[in-house]
């Protein structure tokens, strides 16, 4: 089982958990990990040997000796879709943003082809979640940090040790990185990125501030819209049962009672004996629902459904998806974070309601 901390990099043609293209016989295959196996490479020359100097390990706060001289805009490459998301926001047309990781794409899991790590060597700034959610990612960011801006969005929170962060016993000690689904934990990111690209350049500081107030109302309506939502379900449906356990904070900040089928990384293995503790509480408290993931294969649940359905207890699956590790498609209700929330709110009003 890889564990939390695992930060090997391993490079190929197409991201760990995908489908691989369909190669030619052999060589495309062959010359995919040939190619991003030449740029790791390639980067480890040429950043290997620089002294750690401008990146705080233990945060993934970007320090103040990195100043962006061009004339803009900046090119930032982040991680995730929400990522993306607030520092388009908070950068407006001072940035230009692209995200490593599309819907669907299951940040845990993933691992940088040769052209991830071109886009992110060309970057003046790269932004990303932090918490070991890119744990496979990890050492790629902090030798990357020598030489340009890189930020990890939940730094600011870690450097003042909020009580807000979970930290649960079987996560070896490590924060629970799925800190967005928290919209008012979230809009406290959105300020310490806007402080810290404002140190990064300066001569514009007071607009990434002016973005970042605007944006940080939105998603404390969010976070009220959803408080409204859950706050309407009756106690002791407020039971949401999920594929991986993303949901921690979503549950504290909204009053839920939250149980994942595996832990807080979708690496680790089902625990048979939790999979039946989890199947005994869904019958004994009369719990309606369980929910999909979209980056989790249905099948993972479908072990914990068919014996429940099986003993004659109606559990229900919902169609839709709930958006853990990643937003939704572009033509979906989920494509933003805002809207993200709500759907997920919504789903599981629906599907927990009397």
């Amino acid at each position: 089982m890889t564990t939390p901390t695992d930060t090997s990099l391993e490079l190929g043609p197409h991201r760990k958990g995908e489908a691989p293209a369909e190669p030619a016989p052999g060589a495309r295959s062959k010359l995919g990990r040939n190619l991003a196996l030449l740029a790791w490479l390639a980067l480890a020359a040429v950043l290997g040997c620089t002294p750690h100097e401008a990146h705080d390990s233990a945060t993934g706060h970007a320090k103040a000796n990195h100043r962006y001289a061009g004339d803009g805009p900046v090119r930032v490459v982040c991680t995730t879709g929400q990522v993306a998301e607030l520092v388009r926001r908070v950068g407006g047309d001072r940035v230009r943003v692209e995200a490593l990781m599309g819907p669907g794409v299951d940040p845990h899991l993933y691992s940088p082809a040769a052209s991830d790590v071109s886009r992110l060597t060309e970057a003046d700034a790269i932004v990303y979640n932090g918490l070991h959610l890119e744990g496979r990612m990890a050492e790629l960011f902090e030798k990357l940090a020598d030489r340009r801006f890189t930020l990890a969005v939940t730094a600011g929170l870690v450097e003042r040790r909020d009580a807000r962060l979970r930290k649960p016993p079987e996560f070896a000690d490590l924060y629970d990185p799925h800190v967005w689904h928290d919209a008012a934990l979230w809009a406290d990111c959105v300020a310490d990125v806007a402080a810290a690209l404002g140190e990064f350049d300066p001569k514009f500081a007071e607009a990434y501030q002016t973005n970042a107030a605007t944006y940080r109302e939105e998603l404390l309506a969010s976070d009220a819209e959803c408080r409204e939502s859950i706050a309407a379900l009756p106690q002791a449906r407020r039971v949401l049962i999920t594929a991986h356990d993303a949901f921690g904070y979503y549950g504290a900040a909204y009053g839920l009672e939250v149980f994942g089928l595996k832990g807080i990384s979708t690496e680790e293995e089902k625990d048979l004996a939790w999979q039946a503790e989890l199947q005994r509480i869904i019958i004994d408290r009369n719990i309606p629902a369980v929910f999909v993931e979209s980056a989790v294969a249905p099948r993972v649940l479908q072990a914990l459904v068919e014996p429940v359905r099986g003993s004659g207890h109606d559990l229900q699956l919902p169609d839709e998806p709930l958006y853990a590790d990643a937003l939704g498609p572009a033509d979906s209700d989920a494509a933003t974070y805002s809207g993200m929330l709500r759907h997920n709110t919504r789903v599981i009003v629906e599907a927990l309601a009397p």
